[in-house]
């Protein structure tokens, strides 16, 4: 089932359930992809949902230090609600042994040896830990893989 398909399901059961903070990031979710689709007019893959689904949350995840650093703990809390919403859609998140394993075994295959070779590195990464890991610390990980 496509991930669009599981979204438009998993509203229908938010909306069945009466669970208006659900609905409400589902809903966000869905104005997201629909907006890029008229804005570039083109139909969405499931690779491309992933990537929306992983920016809303890093979104998410600054809006929260910002509302807690103004001391606005009631809005971070939205924030968090809508985070775990957004995380039900994305696989599974690697834990840090995986992460530091593709981190090696992406160095070790693209033949990384110093830090002009990051790109090369990320590049490799980038499909495998979409939505499933943090890219930023990802980068420190690959950072200190090829400083050593």
């Amino acid at each position: 089932m496509s991930m669009k398909k599981q979204i438009n399901d998993a509203m229908k059961e938010a909306m069945r359930a009466k669970d208006k903070p659900r609905l409400g990031a589902i809903r966000l979710i869905q104005a997201e992809i629909k907006r890029i689709e008229v804005d570039e007019r083109i139909e969405i893959d499931d690779t491309r949902v992933l990537a929306i689904l992983d920016k809303m949350v890093k979104q998410r995840r600054d809006s929260i230090n910002q509302y807690e650093a103004a001391g606005r703990q009631e809005l971070a809390d939205v924030e968090v609600q809508e985070i775990s919403v957004i995380q039900d859609f994305l696989p599974a998140a690697l834990s840090d042994a995986e992460i530091a394993a593709m981190v090696e075994a992406a160095v070790t295959s693209s033949g990384a040896t110093s830090m002009a070779d990051m790109g090369k590195v990320m590049g490799i990464l980038k499909p495998q830990i979409q939505g499933r890991a943090d890219g930023g610390a990802v980068s420190g990980l690959v950072k200190a893989a090829l400083n050593s």
